[in-house]
């Protein structure tokens, strides 16, 4: 069970602010990885008021003390979640950019070890698995019929 937002907050070292509340609160209610356009939106439909300035600070301060994980698919606008502390991966839509966490792998994979890892000491791997999400390919499908 995740702790209240304020809460992670007092035991990261971060001071409680509404703004920081409110961020991590939506993070902690999204599926899919907001843009923080998307986490302006959010937590404003809240009640919170929030600058755009104010929100990449309280995300990069949340990102720094542990308490969300940025991720930023390639060509694509920086991400974030409040999920950390697991080696999850990530699916990606290349159509409409839409991030989803998957579990890791199973069973014998390749490319999750590395062929020589050169006397790191390998803690984390970080897998994106591209495609097309289910939404995208029934307007796809819907498009396709309709032509």
């Amino acid at each position: 069970m995740m702790l209240v937002p304020s809460f992670r907050l007092r035991d990261a070292g971060l001071r409680v602010t509404a703004a920081r509340v409110a961020v991590l609160s939506v993070l902690d209610d999204s599926r899919d990885h907001p843009r923080v356009d998307q986490i302006i939106e959010r937590v404003r439909r809240s009640g919170v008021s929030i600058s755009t300035q104010a929100t990449y600070d309280v995300c990069e301060a949340l990102h720094r003390a542990g308490l969300a994980r940025r991720i930023e698919p390639a060509g694509g606008p920086a991400r974030f979640e409040s999920r950390i502390g697991d080696n999850h991966h990530h699916l990606v839509c290349r159509a409409c950019g839409t991030a989803l966490d998957v579990d890791c792998a199973v069973g014998e994979i390749g490319c999750l070890e590395p062929s020589d890892a050169q006397g790191f000491r390998i803690d984390e791997a970080e897998v994106t698995y591209w495609g097309i999400c289910p939404a995208c390919q029934n307007e796809t499908a819907v498009q396709g019929s309709a032509a």
